[in-house]
């Protein structure tokens, strides 16, 4: 109905206070209704009073409403008003509305956050995060392990109770890790990142001890190394006591006692000489093997120093000049770059790069159109040196087995060229790895 509509109301007291105003001042013009006109103003006074209250509503609704979303309350609803009419109901359908859309994304970021929060307390990494004064905003049980109190609030409590794990976290930086050997059964690797949280910086540290993933990994790699320690030993082992056996049984029935002296048939005599001649083989075999070993295990500290990587790239290209005359493969070298730089030790990398191009045309010695090329690149994050042949490629089998020390799958060799060239790699920081597709192309990639 018009009668119940807020604008009718507002419009029907101004209305009535035009009047009452008219009639005040018909009573001012009266001298006898001085009395009624002072009555008459103060009901005007009520009037207007009651008028501003009645038209304020709105008002008081909307800071009402504010307030609501200031303080996260939610709860209470607007409705008591709708008599007023259609646009007090309308716009308390709308609060209404806005206060329940508030109250579920609440309800959704509380449910998010306990799911967060689940997952943090229940994660087997350890994660811890700080700000610039060391105050702690949040840690989980396994960090708490790892640190050894179970009630912490600053970093710097860490200064008495384990200075070295404080050094620590003083120490990583953002996007890097550093390790911290904490006892026989813990060895962690600690990986930082910061973030920008309500106007302030929070350091955020994951804790991962990789000790029991480290043993199974060296206990994987001994065993790799013992089971071709093993197979190179016996194959020379095996022949040199098998011959000692058949030289002693030689002397036994070819050779012949005189009075003053030994004689030993002709036959015997040849087959003596041919088994000690196999038996020096095989020990100079073994002792090669060992010589090789002892490279394996005394390998130098580089010596780091800046180098250009076209200057590398064009050096290693010029000490393989000759080894390729002598074939048909074609040979190609580029770098993408002249003013990339790398710290290496040169000498050292040469060496990589010369075994690798070594193994490539053995390779491709008997593939047609054969093609070895040597390339310097670079990406966002890495500096690249790749080795590229278009040979038979590397079986599935053997791919994870080339980098173990002295395995091959060619027919000679000592097993160790690309286990050291790994090992070079790593001592510069940096990786060496393998990707294959057999028959169409091999590519080795040195990556700083």
């Amino acid at each position: 109905m018009a009668f119940n509509d807020f604008r009718f109301r507002v419009a029907f007291r101004v209305v009535l206070v035009g009047l009452t105003m008219a009639l005040l001042v018909y009573m001012v013009t009266q001298p006898n209704m001085i009395f009624a006109a002072g009555l008459m103003l103060l009901v005007i006074a009520g009037q207007l009073v009651e008028l501003y209250r009645f038209s304020s509503q709105t008002n008081r609704k909307l800071t009402r409403f504010l307030e609501s979303v200031r303080y996260s309350d939610f709860i209470s609803g607007f409705a008591h008003d709708n008599k007023l009419g259609r646009s007090f109901r309308e716009l308390n359908t709308a609060f209404n509305e806005v206060l329940e859309a508030f109250r579920k994304a609440r309800t959704e970021k509380e449910e998010h956050w306990q799911y967060l929060n689940t997952i943090v307390q229940q994660v087997r990494t350890g994660i811890i995060s700080f700000d610039p004064e060391g105050e702690i905003q949040l840690i989980n049980p396994i960090a708490k392990k790892f640190i050894g109190i179970n009630t912490i609030k600053n970093i710097n409590e860490l200064v008495t109770h384990n200075p070295k794990l404080f050094a620590s976290f003083l120490e990583v930086e953002s996007g890097k890790s550093v390790l911290y050997k904490g006892g026989a059964d813990v060895l962690l690797t600690l990986q930082a990142t910061e973030l920008r949280i309500r106007g302030g910086h929070v350091k955020l540290v994951t804790l991962q001890n990789i000790q029991t993933e480290l043993q199974k990994q060296e206990l994987e790699a001994w065993q790799n190394l013992t089971r071709v320690l093993r197979h190179e030993i016996m194959n020379s082992i095996t022949p040199i006591s098998s011959l000692t056996s058949t030289l002693r049984e030689i002397l036994d029935l070819d050779l012949l006692k005189k009075e003053t002296h030994y004689e030993l048939k002709s036959e015997g005599a040849e087959d003596l000489r041919e088994g000690l001649a196999t038996i020096e083989n095989r020990s100079k075999g073994l002792i090669n093997f060992i010589d090789a070993y002892r490279e394996y295990t005394s390998v130098p500290q580089p010596k780091l120093q800046s180098i250009l990587l076209k200057d590398l790239i064009e050096k290693v290209a010029q000490l393989m000049k000759p080894e390729f005359k002598k074939t048909a493969i074609q040979f190609e070298s580029h770098c993408e770059s002249d003013y990339i730089t790398i710290q290496a030790d040169a000498e050292m990398i040469e060496q990589v790069l010369i075994n690798l191009i070594k193994n490539a045309m053995e390779a491709v010695e008997d593939s047609p159109r054969s093609v070895i090329s040597l390339k310097g690149l670079f990406t966002e994050s890495a500096v690249l040196i790749e080795v590229t042949d278009n040979g038979p490629g590397i079986i599935p089998e053997a791919i994870e087995r080339i980098f173990v020390p002295f395995f091959t799958t060619k027919k000679t060799g000592s097993g160790i060229g690309l286990a050291l060239s790994r090992q070079i790699m790593q001592m510069h920081n940096g990786t060496l790895t393998v990707q294959s597709e057999p028959d169409v192309r091999t590519t080795f990639t040195l990556r700083f």
